[in-house]
């Protein structure tokens, strides 16, 4: 009788184990079964993913925001930046037309370059920025006026972040 039992339990404890996910697909398995999955069919966004990216267009021509830029870049030289950069970034960005990318060799003349740029907008222009970060550090300033974003480094900061090397592809204009 002894035996009888120890088969019956096994029997059991095969049934109550049969019953979890993890030992029906074992038992699956085991038995040769494949479980095919429906197929899916590929949308038209997934299709458009798949195939190569063209250029994007470059916007128009904004006449007005390149103006600023190069005077930004002229306010910077005043205050002896280095290598003054303004980048094309139209049809790169959603946010803006120019960057204008230039360093300082110490913090005190970084925020000086950046007071430079707002005091005479300001007085000049009537031009306010939508906002500006940075001020108290001097190592990055970032100067938003919209159409165009003014970046203004500590050297070693900038060859950190290398902004010019993100935007690779921008056309570039030297500010001398």
């Amino acid at each position: 009788m002894a035996t009888k039992k120890t088969t019956t339990k096994k029997t059991a404890a095969k049934k109550s184990a049969a019953k979890t996910p993890t030992a029906r697909k074992k038992t699956a398995a085991k038995k040769g079964a494949v479980r095919k999955l429906p197929a899916r069919k590929k949308s038209a966004a997934k299709k458009k993913a798949l195939t190569p990216a063209a250029a994007p267009a470059p916007r128009a021509e904004n006449p007005r925001a390149h103006a600023l830029a190069r005077k930004i870049g002229n306010l910077l030289s005043d205050k002896k930046a280095l290598d003054i950069v303004i980048l094309d970034v139209r049809g790169m960005t959603s946010y803006a037309d120019y960057f204008v990318v230039a360093s300082g060799e110490s913090d005190r003349q970084v925020s000086a370059m950046a007071e430079h740029v707002l005091t005479n907008l300001k007085q000049t222009e009537d031009l306010r920025p939508i906002g500006h970060e940075g001020m108290e550090t001097g190592q990055w300033v970032l100067l938003d006026f919209g159409e165009v974003v003014a970046h203004l480094f500590h050297t070693e900061a900038r060859a950190h972040y290398d902004l010019e090397g993100l935007w690779a592809d921008a056309a570039r204009e030297k500010v001398a």
